[in-house]
């Protein structure tokens, strides 16, 4: 009798331990889903962020550089550090592509900002497209903007367009160069050296090819050249120094949050 119920207990003791080992193997594959759930998720809203932070950059960058072919005919004058400047109001918005260029590929690297580039370009062409067709219709009588007021403000929009879009496409992919041939020298220390020597030398190339177009064209008269280079590079150069705190904050502000998700 008392062998039976050693040779039950036996039997009960090997079917507990079968059961805590399957218990075991349940509670280790649950704990491995779980976690692989939450690697998932993670990865899902890191990538959900660094695409939502790119597409901002992206919008901002093409925004500011159709806003300044479309209003590049007017020409102002500023006062800046008891300088006179005359430039295009184009000038405004432009520079600005320079440091989301420049924040894309800190960020995001080469690639990503060469896709925004061609991307900028195949706006800016459609937009000149667009602009095209709504010169030729000819306006009704009662038109708010007649035909020839439409005229004076877009009928030199083509050649302008082909000015800023040369000029911009050689100095936009100079600047991604030099960002990145500055950050590998200096092995990814100082910010503000790629950012002010890749802008600096891609704001020189711009500003000289643009004008040259235009005049070229007969939109600026040559007489004019030296003056709006000077004026402009030297607006761009001061701009190009005053984004550096911008750019610095950029870097600041997101990559670490896309280092932590």
């Amino acid at each position: 009798m008392v062998e039976g119920l050693g040779v039950r207990a036996s039997h009960s003791n090997e079917f507990d331990c079968f059961m805590l080992l399957i218990f075991n193997k349940s509670v280790k594959k649950l704990k491995r889903r779980k976690l692989i759930k939450s690697i998932f998720q993670m990865k899902q809203n890191f990538s959900s962020h660094q695409e939502t932070i790119f597409l901002i950059l992206s919008a901002i960058f093409i925004g500011c550089l159709i806003c300044s072919n479309l209003i590049i005919q007017k020409f102002f004058t500023a006062n800046i550090f008891s300088l006179n400047f005359e430039l295009s109001v184009g000038i405004i918005p432009y520079p600005i592509t320079f440091l989301c260029t420049d924040l894309i590929s800190e960020i995001y690297g080469k690639n990503k900002a060469n896709q925004v580039v061609i991307a900028g370009f195949i706006s800016s062409l459609f937009i000149l497209l667009i602009m095209t067709i709504a010169n030729t219709v000819e306006a009704v009588s009662w038109s708010p903007i007649s035909q020839e007021t439409f005229n004076q403000v877009f009928g030199l929009f083509t050649p302008a367009v082909i000015a800023s879009l040369l000029a911009y496409l050689v100095a936009q992919f100079v600047d991604i160069r030099m960002f990145h041939f500055w950050k590998n020298l200096t092995e990814g220390k100082h910010l503000w050296l790629r950012n002010n020597g890749s802008t600096i030398v891609s704001q020189l190339i711009d500003t000289s090819l643009v004008l040259f177009v235009l005049c070229i064209f007969g939109v600026i008269a040559w007489d004019k050249f030296s003056d709006l280079f000077l004026n402009g590079f030297t607006f761009k150069l001061l701009f190009a120094l005053a984004d550096t705190p911008f750019f610095y904050l950029g870097v600041w502000l997101i990559q670490p949050k896309l280092v932590q998700e």
